[in-house]
């Protein structure tokens, strides 16, 4: 384990006024989200589309790194030049989705348990030969009546301990990620709970088996009310309550927190992120790992017309305006001003 390669990538991923680029959907996901814009989902049209954001002028003002996926790390921009040598030519991480997603947790209906540690070392040598120098995987854990159980929040941390375990001993910064789904009608105090429990039993795991806390990323979800809860908590609430739970669960060791949007809307997940950093100075730099929160405007101008030079621009001028969005929240300097300001000229 090199600990300064990792310390100083671990930093650089959440360098003042940046953050992550989630560009790592699995095919299946890409597919639902292309279908739904009337695109068919070939190799060629994920390309296009990822080769869109990742030439967009100055993205690197405020991104930070990018999650790939398998195939996508493979591939390579319109000139020939493979994504992650594009990447890091703009001074932007290469990052690397390395598990295989979320599967039935045996005897514990209704829970989830994250795979693919199998391999996983070969793996990420091979990742880290192509490029990549940070991976991500997810966990996901479910709010419901009885869940979720002690077990199932084990099971999870353990996986997300041997994953980052791994990642460390290969020279990749891990993201750990246990995502609290907003999906259910509980409230924030239930959010809260539940997300305190996740982070504690999870930062129980990385401490027994031995990781560098100062060389990886930690990925939550914000602690906020269910998307059918009667009376959802506002943005101070939810930042409050996001930034009480960090400080009570975190250690301050662990650079940066990048959280997930989590089927947010692209203006609850910057304002949110503001609020939070407007409640600093905190241990930890609080940044951004978005998706579809950064990518769903310049998804729907470019699936307008996938091969017109007039969509690629709009498209790369609406990724442009939301990352400089996310970038002044990661500051704590978004405005309600300054989104009319940029979406109105994306």
């Amino acid at each position: 384990m090199n600990r300064n390669e990792l310390r100083q990538n671990a930093a650089a991923l959440v360098a003042d006024g940046k953050g992550i680029l989630a560009a790592d959907e699995s095919t299946g996901t890409c597919t639902k989200r292309f279908v739904a814009k009337g695109v068919e989902s070939t190799p060629e049209n994920r390309r296009n589309y990822r080769n869109v954001l990742f030439t967009t002028e100055g993205m690197e003002e405020f991104i930070s790194g990018v999650i790939l996926y398998d195939e996508t790390i493979r591939q390579a921009s319109d000139e020939g030049t493979p994504f992650p040598q594009l990447l890091a030519a703009k001074g932007v991480l290469p990052g690397i989705k390395v598990d295989t997603g979320a599967k039935d947790l045996a005897l514990h209906p209704g829970e989830k348990v994250t795979e693919g540690l199998d391999g996983l070392r070969e793996r990420c040598e091979e990742y880290y030969a192509l490029g990549a120098r940070f991976a991500k995987w997810r966990a996901v854990i479910a709010i419901g009546e009885g869940l979720p159980s002690t077990y199932c929040l084990e099971a999870n941390a353990h996986a997300l301990a041997r994953y980052a375990a791994i990642c460390q001993e290969n020279g990749l910064v891990p993201i750990v990620e246990p995502e609290v789904l907003m999906d259910g009608d509980h409230d924030i105090a239930r959010s809260y709970e539940v997300t305190a429990r996740a982070q504690q039993t999870l930062f129980r795991a990385l401490f027994d088996h031995g990781c560098f806390l100062e060389g990886l990323l930690l990925k939550p979800s914000m602690v906020i009310s269910g998307k059918n809860c009667a009376q959802r908590a506002g943005v101070e609430e939810v930042a409050r309550e996001t930034v009480r739970c960090l400080r009570n669960n975190v250690p301050a060791s662990v650079p940066g927190i990048v959280f997930l949007s989590g089927g947010q809307s692209p203006q609850e997940a910057s304002a949110h992120l503001d609020a939070m950093n407007r409640l600093g100075p905190h241990p930890w730099k609080l940044s951004f790992s978005y998706g579809r929160a950064l990518q769903e405007p310049a998804l729907d101008a470019w699936s307008k017309g996938i091969d017109d030079p007039k969509q690629k621009e709009l498209a790369q001028k609406a990724f442009y305006a939301r990352a400089k969005l996310n970038g002044a929240a990661a500051r704590g300097a978004y405005s309600a001003e300054l989104e009319k300001e940029l979406v109105g000229a994306s």
